[in-house]
């Protein structure tokens, strides 16, 4: 790199006539991380199936991110199913390697296991780094037409069978709040790995329903709610209504008392966090600003965008720092509103 600095008459005059030509060789400023990220591949981890809505947020930001990562390295998307995604999320807090060189797409309960269940759940989750969100979604529990269950009450009256993938999903965590605070008569099976073993037990009649964020439903079976479709929503549980579903009941405006709209508050809080990336505490500081820029960048460029609606995705992003703040907020609940919630929910 070529230093203009300017020089006295006399000062030139003295340099011409000894024939010396001053160049600069002060060297290039080196980048640290680019030095580290070129020619590296880099991990991602997320915890369900690959078909799945967490698999395809994972398989994108692995195409895009590399060309927003200063050197540019190769990303491989890899998955860790279990436990409703506690298994990747233990994981990550404690033996993924803490430098950079490994990405995590958390869970969407990631607070509310943490809170709920502190024995499985071996993570602090304001702990993590967090990188950016690529959307937001409500909780949306959905039934067979045939169940028949045709309004929120009718899910007092009889028994429905839902299908989950583990305590620490939201597909076990939100039948289990509906049966606490409403009454709701929900036989919940857990082990399925991911959206789509869910949704075939469903198509199959090993189950009547599941809880799936609504983003999940519309990318996988669309066609489900049609009129007179295979499946309808019977409720939502987050911060505002889907666009799409005006008529389908906030159950934060169903319960009555104070005690309990608190409890669905938190229980809320899975909507900003889930399908994102995020770093395992440690990792180098000019590294995570470097990796929150490219999220950044990643989430409004058009191809980006334009390959999420081809995968029936969308995209309503939230930087990293927006997500930290939430997540840091969202674990400030009363540790009596987290008592009452584990016993309602968790039996104990």
């Amino acid at each position: 790199m070529l230093k203009f600095v300017k020089y006295s008459a006399v000062t030139i005059a003295s340099v011409a006539a000894l024939g010396v030509v001053a160049v600069d060789s002060t060297p290039a400023q080196a980048d640290p991380v680019a030095d580290f990220y070129k020619g590296r591949t880099v991990r991602i981890i997320q915890g369900f199936s690959v078909g799945g809505t967490y698999g395809r947020y994972a398989s994108m930001f692995a195409q895009f991110l590399p060309k927003y990562i200063p050197g540019n390295p190769t990303i491989i998307a890899e998955r860790m199913a279990g436990a409703g995604g506690l298994k990747a999320a233990n994981f990550a807090y404690n033996a993924m390697a803490k430098d950079g060189s490994s990405l995590y797409v958390p869970v969407d309960s990631l607070v509310i296991s943490q809170l709920l269940r502190p024995k499985a759940a071996k993570y602090k989750a304001n702990e993590f780094t967090w990188l950016g969100n690529a959307i937001q979604s409500n909780a949306v529990i959905v039934v067979r037409t045939d169940a028949g269950i045709n309004t929120l009450a009718d899910l007092k009256t009889k028994r429905i069978v839902m299908a989950s993938s583990g305590k620490a999903s939201q597909t076990f965590l939100m039948p289990s709040l509906l049966n606490a605070l409403y009454g709701a008569k929900f036989k919940i099976v857990t082990g399925y790995r991911g959206a789509a073993p869910m949704r075939l037990a469903m198509e199959k009649g090993e189950a009547q329903g599941i809880s799936l964020t609504w983003l999940s439903w519309r990318s996988g079976v669309p066609h489900w709610f049609k009129p007179g479709g295979f499946a309808k929503a019977i409720v939502q549980i987050g911060v505002e209504k889907e666009v799409e579903l005006p008529n389908v009941p906030m159950f934060s405006d169903v319960v009555t008392s104070k005690e309990d709209k608190q409890i669905v508050a938190f229980m809320a809080s899975l909507g900003p966090i889930g399908r994102g990336l995020a770093v395992p505490p440690g990792v180098p500081a000019d590294r995570v600003k470097a990796l929150r820029k490219a999220f950044s960048q990643m989430v409004v460029d058009p191809d980006f965008i334009a390959e999420a609606k081809k995968r029936r995705v969308r995209v309503n992003a939230l930087s990293g720092e927006q997500v930290q703040k939430f997540v840091n907020e969202a674990l400030k609940v009363s540790p009596e509103v987290v008592a009452r919630a584990k016993k309602l929910i968790m039996g104990k």
